[in-house]
């Protein structure tokens, strides 16, 4: 009901009437506890709720825009006030370091009221620390909407993907996965101008993508100088996922693939995999050959960008629509300043039965979790709830019609845009924490519109939705409660990209040798009880 103000001067002093005031009092105050700040009145709202969101900071330059103040943020704090009556501030996190300084935070207990990541295992560090709400009974009421968007989980019959990670032994659960609408990963591209100057096709094996790029650095079709030429090249973000895969046994078992999953969110961060270390010897060949970029180890990922969009680079491996996407826009710089330059999605890495295996997505996205210290978790589980309708996902998707994008057919164009409308992320992913990829309300008018959202020719980023999709697997899901991993985490991370730089930038007389030994002191530096616990509580999907 109405909570409405009270006009005390109706009350006489009374003893009896002074306790029905009292009663009153106490009624609002719970309400308006129960409710975590939302009530209305007839002279206006209580107080707002308020609390403070993690958002990724992927960095300014070029075409982005602050990640806490835009014209996103600012829909959002004026929307869900008046929806909700919550006051949200935005908390940024560098994308590159998330779990470093998200470490920090929880441990220095300053962590936002909603934090996000993609490592469960550090997650799960936390729910071992007592140091995550619990989220398991609120579901039903304070997250009907979020539980309705997320629906079925594909991976675990007869469960909801709201769900997942629920423990079977205590019922509890700290964190809830985004929904992944897409489940394209990572493509190829390659300097299609470049292979025309040169006569060449497009390289449709391993063997012969190798060929490509010799014939990139000794002919240097780009004109660029032979010294400065890049043959080849990735994401700093991800590594090289695609070329790695090629090497993994394609016999490999689901629980083998599982067991040894020692990092999630890492990109190429398999080193226990069989074959995996033949991969890293290539790499190794490749760069004491000039046939990759000489300064990876030290890349973050907007020099990366600018790198790609300098003309300089031949080929590289990177998220499926990376070089088609308005913002790091790579596609459309290079035209810019190299009139018919051209990346192209090429499928070559084939494996050992000439399959060109690559890793696809699993529907689960980013998580959110809540701090146990969040002084307001309900208004914080609102607020995902209120991401979730689609009234409000949709338009920081895709934002005002005239603006951000063209209505075509029923499906939105998105147009390239400039100033504070401009996204930081592709369909605002940083902001819009139930989802992760197009959403349209239905699988229909989401497949009609993946390739729409691009202002570059649509055959181009269907192309690499087509080879990022084709001979697909994913990493194996397995409802364990998983407690060893989190501390280890970031240990093994750095260790990991230490040892794997030195391997391939060795010299190819050195190769085993400082792979050996970096895997071994990895494995002792918590990979080897990772696996162990992993191998121990692995159940068959």
């Amino acid at each position: 009901m109405g909570i409405y103000p009270v006009n005390v001067a109706i009350f006489t002093e009374g003893v009896i009437k002074r306790r029905i005031f009292g009663v009153i009092v106490l009624m609002t105050a719970a309400a308006l506890v129960f409710a975590g700040g939302k009530s209305d009145s007839a002279a206006g709202r209580t107080k707002p709720a308020e609390i403070t969101v993690e958002v990724f900071d992927r960095g300014t330059g070029g075409d982005r825009s602050s990640p806490v103040s835009n014209n996103w943020t600012k829909w959002i704090q004026e929307k869900l006030l008046k929806d909700e009556n919550i006051k949200v501030t935005f908390v940024p996190v560098p994308r590159q370091e998330e779990t470093t300084v998200l470490n920090t935070m929880m441990t220095a207990g300053n962590a936002p009221d909603i934090c996000l990541t993609y490592d469960t295992t550090f997650i799960a560090n936390y729910r071992n620390q007592d140091g995550l709400y619990d989220l398991s009974p609120h579901v039903e009421r304070l997250m009907p909407d979020l539980k309705k968007f997320l629906g079925p989980d594909p991976s675990i019959p007869g469960s909801d993907l709201i769900y997942r990670y629920r423990s079977g032994q205590t019922g509890r659960m700290y964190s809830i996965p985004a929904r992944r609408t897409n489940t394209a990963n990572y493509s190829t591209f390659i300097r299609k101008d470049w292979l025309d100057k040169l006569g060449l096709p497009l390289p449709k094996t391993r063997d012969e993508f190798y060929r490509v790029l010799v014939a990139f650095r000794d002919k240097d079709p780009g004109g660029v100088g032979k010294d400065q030429v890049v043959p080849f090249s990735w994401s700093p973000q991800w590594g090289p996922v695609n070329s790695m895969n090629s090497f993994i046994d394609p016999d490999i078992s689901s629980r083998d693939i599982w067991i040894n999953y020692v990092i999630p969110d890492s990109g190429a961060s398999w080193p226990t995999m069989p074959g995996i270390k033949e991969g890293y010897r290539w790499l190794n060949k490749l760069y004491n050959e000039g046939l990759i970029d000489p300064y990876f180890p030290l890349r973050n990922s907007g020099d990366w960008d600018k790198l790609q969009k300098s003309g300089l680079t031949g080929s590289f491996e990177a998220f499926y629509d990376h070089p088609y996407v308005n913002t790091p826009g790579i596609q459309k710089d290079l035209q810019a300043g190299i009139p018919g330059a051209e990346f192209v999605a090429i499928d070559c890495f084939t494996n050992a039965k000439g399959i060109t295996s690559k890793l696809a997505f699993d529907v689960e996205g980013v998580h959110f979790f809540i701090p146990s210290y969040s002084k307001n978790p309900e208004a914080a589980m609102r607020y995902v709830n209120w991401l979730a309708r689609f009234e409000n996902m949709y338009f920081l998707q895709f934002g005002p019609e005239g603006i951000t994008h063209d209505m075509v057919d029923g499906i939105p164009q998105v147009k390239t845009v400039t100033g504070p409308w401009i996204q930081n992320s592709v369909l605002n992913l940083d902001y819009t924490i139930p989802v992760n990829g197009l959403y349209l309300g239905s699988d229909e008018k989401n497949k009609a519109a993946i390739v729409r959202r691009f202002t570059i020719r649509p055959d181009l980023a269907e192309s690499a939705y087509k080879a990022a999709m084709t001979n697909t697997w994913s990493i194996p899901v397995v409802p364990a409660d998983l407690s060893v991993g989190g501390p280890y985490q970031q240990t093994l991370k750095d260790k990991l990209k230490n040892f794997s730089t030195l391997a391939i930038t060795g010299k190819p007389v050195d190769f085993d040798r400082l792979w050996d030994q970096g895997l071994a002191d990895w494995l002792a530096s918590g990979a080897q009880a990772i696996i162990d616990e992993r191998a121990a509580k692995y159940a068959a999907p």
